[in-house]
């Protein structure tokens, strides 16, 4: 939608208890294309107003009895739905205009009225609404989508941690400078690692008897951080018996693409005897 159709769909409305005023603003505003304009000539409704059909723009005239327009602004400012004062002031007062200003408006019309004036500044006015209100709903869009994507994540990394458990005999984790930090099963063995504090004495019979051409093949990948999948090693007991296993690993980056580690899962493909 063009944004000066937009612009004349906003809502609008007049506060002034001189009835020529509202007459001569709903008429001005009227031919200009605005669509949706009121009028109020009591000031102490204008909250309640404001309220209910939350307004784009509101002319409010600063010297009426019973209540003026200064304490209207104040008024409008209990308003926690919207931080955004959508006021110009109408003043015949000169020294009036930067007190309204400090008080919150956004901008003021002198009176008498100079017509392509009060046109000019209530479509500016608006058209900086407008943006101000897609700024707000980008945004709130935006927090929307960033919680469900963290959402979405967190689920993901639930599923994975599960079809994790199910699926391997064993997890590893290693930092950015080759140390464990997580080990469950005989990583360290086939690796032909042996880490403090994740392990005590290493038992020699647990070092000996695996492949070194697979072994090797490991570490060079990781050294190039590069991801593995379903390699195959093989470890021969001392009964002369065969063990296998199959590892898959990938190197992990933080949120600048820093390399920060290594993770991996396996599982055994034959049992001890």
């Amino acid at each position: 939608m063009p944004m000066t159709v937009e612009i004349h769909k906003a809502r609008i409305l007049i506060v002034d208890d001189q009835a020529a005023n509202v007459q001569l603003l709903e008429q001005l505003l009227a031919e200009a294309g605005y669509t949706q304009v009121s009028s109020t000539m009591k000031p102490q409704e204008v909250c309640a107003l404001h309220r209910k059909h939350p307004y784009d723009l509101i002319l409010l005239d600063l010297q009426m009895p019973e209540m003026d327009g200064f304490q209207v602004m104040e008024g409008l400012k209990t308003n926690v739905t919207d931080a955004y004062l959508p006021v110009i002031v109408l003043t015949a007062q000169p020294g009036h205009k930067l007190r309204a200003l400090l008080a919150g408006a956004k901008d003021f019309i002198s009176k008498p009225f100079d017509l392509v004036e009060v046109k000019t500044r209530i479509y500016n006015m608006l058209e900086v609404r407008l943006l101000y209100q897609k700024l707000a709903d980008y945004n709130r869009l935006l927090e929307a989508t960033v919680a469900e994507r963290t959402a979405e994540l967190r689920e993901s990394e639930a599923r994975y941690r599960s079809l994790t458990e199910l699926a391997s005999d064993w997890y590893w984790e290693q930092d950015e400078d080759g140390h464990f930090t997580k080990v469950s099963g005989p990583v360290l063995e086939m690796l032909g690692l042996q880490v403090e504090p994740l392990r005590g004495e290493a038992d020699p019979a647990t070092l000996s008897g695996w492949n070194e051409t697979e072994r090797d093949t490991l570490r060079a990948t990781i050294v190039q951080r590069q991801p593995f999948l379903d390699l195959v090693f093989h470890r021969t007991l001392a009964d002369g018996s065969l063990q296998s296993f199959q590892v898959s690993g990938e190197p992990m980056f933080n949120s600048s693409s820093r390399f920060v580690g290594y993770r991996g899962i396996g599982v055994e493909l034959t049992a001890k005897p």
